[in-house]
C-alpha cells in the first residue's frame, strides 16, 4: 500500500457459505485500517470467523452521504479502507454509492475484490439467456406499485432479475402472474449456497403453486429471474406500433389507444397493450 495515499477496496463477502470467502478478501480486510459496513453486527461474526481484528465502523443510507467526504480525506492521507456489505458484492441493492461517487471526485484510488454476487450466481444456473439482462432489484413494496413497474418492463426483451424478501416472494410472483401471464417462463433461486439451498425454474404460475404448496420455499432469500419478452420482428413495410402508439395515447385511453394500434399494424393484442403500458410508465 503507498504510504502516500491509501486505497478504498470494495470487497465481497460470502453470501451464504463462508467457505467462499478469497484469500485476497482475507488479506485485504486484515491488512485495511478500518471496515465500512452496513451493519456492523452482522459483519463482526464474518471478521471474528476469518480472524480479522481490523476496525470496524457502520456506514449506511442514513450515514454515508455525511461521512463519505471525512472518509475520502482519511483515505488520501494514507488510510486504506474496506467496504463490505450484509453478503455478497457491495452497492448492488446495498449503500455505498454515495461513498464510491466521492471517492471519484476526490481522487480517491479505488480496487474491487471481487467474489461472490447473489444476481451472478443465479443467473449462472437460471437456464435463461445471460448475454442480456436487466438487473431490476427489489420490486416497490406495495401490489400497486409492482405491477406498475412490471407493466413497464413487460415488453422487455433481457432476462430480469430481482431480489425478494420472504414476507413478499409470494406477492410479487402473484402479480408476476398477473402482468406477465402464469406461462413467462421463470426461474427462482433461493437461500444460495446455503444448506437449504433451492434452484427452481418453471413457469410463473407452476413455480408460484410451488411455493404457496411449501411453507419451506417461503423462508429465506430470493433471486427471481424472468424470461425476456420475445424479441419482434421489425416490418419496414408496416407502419411502426411505438409511433402509432405515440400518438393515439395522447387522445385514447391505453386500452382503445392498444385496441385500435394493433388492428392498423397488425400486431397481437396483448403484445400492443403491453407496449402501450410500458409507454404510460414512462410517461
Amino acid at each position: 500500500m503507498s504510504n502516500q495515499s491509501g486505497c478504498l477496496y470494495v470487497v465481497a463477502t460470502p453470501i451464504g457459505n463462508l467457505k467462499d470467502m478469497s484469500p485476497r478478501a482475507v488479506e485485504i480486510l486484515a491488512e485495511v485500517a478500518l471496515i465500512l459496513a452496513e451493519d456492523t453486527r452482522h459483519s463482526r461474526p464474518l471478521l471474528i470467523h476469518f480472524g480479522i481484528g481490523t476496525p470496524l465502523q457502520s456506514l449506511h443510507e442514513h450515514n454515508e452521504v455525511e461521512m463519505a467526504p471525512v472518509l475520502c480525506e482519511r483515505i488520501l492521507r494514507g488510510e486504506s479502507m474496506a467496504l463490505i456489505s450484509d453478503a455478497g458484492t457491495p452497492l448492488v441493492s446495498d449503500p455505498g454509492y454515495a461513498l464510491l461517487r466521492q471517492a471519484h471526485d476526490m481522487g480517491v484510488t479505488v480496487s474491487p475484490i471481487p467474489g461472490a454476487s447473489a444476481m451472478i450466481a443465479a443467473l449462472s444456473v437460471a437456464g435463461l439467456p445471460s448475454d442480456r439482462f436487466a438487473f431490476e432489484g427489489f420490486l416497490p413494496a406495495k401490489s400497486s406499485g409492482r405491477q406498475q413497474r412490471l407493466q413497464g418492463l413487460a415488453a422487455e426483451t433481457r432476462t430480469l432479475i430481482f431480489y425478494e424478501s420472504p414476507h413478499r416472494i409470494i406477492d410479487s410472483l402473484r402479480d408476476m402472474v398477473t402482468v406477465l401471464g402464469a406461462d413467462r417462463l421463470a426461474c427462482m433461486g433461493r437461500e444460495l449456497t446455503k444448506r437449504f439451498e433451492t434452484i427452481r425454474r418453471a413457469p410463473l404460475g407452476e413455480l408460484l403453486t410451488f411455493v404457496e404448496g411449501d411453507d419451506n420455499q417461503q423462508k429465506g432469500e430470493f433471486v427471481l429471474m424472468l424470461a425476456g419478452a420475445p424479441e419482434v420482428e421489425t416490418d419496414e413495410a408496416s407502419l411502426s406500433v411505438d409511433r402509432v402508439l405515440d400518438v393515439l395515447l395522447e387522445e385514447l385511453s391505453t386500452k382503445q389507444a392498444a385496441a385500435l394500434a394493433a388492428k392498423l399494424t397488425g400486431r397481437k393484442k396483448n403484445e400492443v397493450y403491453q407496449r402501450a403500458l410500458a409507454k404510460r410508465g414512462e410517461n
